[in-house]
């Protein structure tokens, strides 16, 4: 070592140590990596009732009454249709994204791979969109069931095998009525039991569990726990008409969906989106717009 050297190399390393000693006890300038967490259920909701808006409105509705996303019908008679997906769903994540929110489940009518429901996954998925939810399939009550459920699994299979390619989640949503696959819940358990929840699961729909199951909605929550892909919310009162019961739906919190169904959702290692579903009102006019704030304040009341 050239003795004329070390001099300059010891105060190098002295200045070094207190500089570093100062940024230690330094306050901390926060970054991107230092921002809140996520929250652990992003509330969003499905635009059915407001879908005939153009992007920007669509984007402003969610923003004034504080969804975090949106859960978008991409199908026919939907928002966008499948063959305009190309064009219009970069548009309506970018109309999204200007105001701070996000497109969290693209709805579908996929019940089959071809390209036109490639050509929806595959732009989803450039730009993003990790989840969806399945088309609806139904019974043909003058046949056997368990054929029926037999012959539906290798389509999804493959609906499964590109959503892993693609790094997607779908989702099949539970319905109520006697023809609609996931009706009785034990049915999707058949058909997914042997596929990669990672890739195909359910979408739970709570409102349609209540109504299906009554009182035994928890049974159909906890088989159906390792499997969600999202969690879908609505509320619904029996009412008495001249030929009998009929289920009419109605604001969160008036009719038969429990409270405790959330409480034992936060029990959970479910950390995915809550969807809103809106089925007892159309548009988003300034009524429809104070719905729409009272049922979140629902739902963040029954989350608290």
């Amino acid at each position: 070592m050239n003795p004329s050297s070390e001099l300059p190399r010891r105060t190098f390393l002295s200045q070094t140590a207190l500089a570093g000693a100062a940024l230690a006890f330094a306050p901390r300038i926060s970054t991107v990596a230092d921002a809140a967490p996520a929250p652990r259920f992003p509330l969003i909701v499905f635009n059915k009732p407001f879908q005939n808006l153009n992007f920007d409105d669509t984007a402003d509705v969610l923003a004034e009454v504080g969804w975090s996303g949106l859960e978008c019908p991409v199908r026919a008679k939907g928002q966008i249709l499948p063959e305009n997906v190309e064009d219009e769903l970069p548009r309506l994540v970018e109309a999204l994204k200007k105001r701070g929110l996000t497109l969290e489940v693209l709805t579908s009518d996929i019940v089959a791979i071809n390209p036109r429901a490639e050509k929806v996954l595959r732009t989803a998925a450039k730009l993003g969109i990790r989840r969806f939810r399945l088309g609806f399939m139904y019974y043909d009550l003058a046949k056997p069931i368990p054929p029926q459920l037999a012959g539906l699994k290798p389509a999804l299979r493959d609906i499964a095998a590109l959503a892993k390619e693609l790094g997607l989640h779908g989702g099949i949503q539970n319905h109520s009525g006697a023809r609609y696959i996931g009706a009785p819940i034990w049915d999707v358990y058949e058909l997914l039991h042997d596929i990669d929840p990672e890739h195909l699961g359910i979408c739970f729909d709570i409102g349609h569990a209540t109504l299906e199951a009554g009182t035994a909605w928890p049974l159909q929550a906890r088989l159906m726990e390792p499997i969600f892909t999202a969690i879908f919310v609505k509320d619904f009162a029996w009412q008495k008409g001249g030929k009998g019961f009929t289920a009419e739906w109605c604001p969160l919190g008036a009719g038969m969906v429990r409270r405790e169904f959330f409480d034992w959702l936060k029990t959970t290692s479910y950390r995915g989106p809550i969807s809103q579903h809106i089925e007892y009102q159309e548009g988003a006019g300034p009524e429809q717009i104070a719905a729409l704030k009272r049922e979140l304040a629902t739902l963040k009341n029954w989350l608290a």
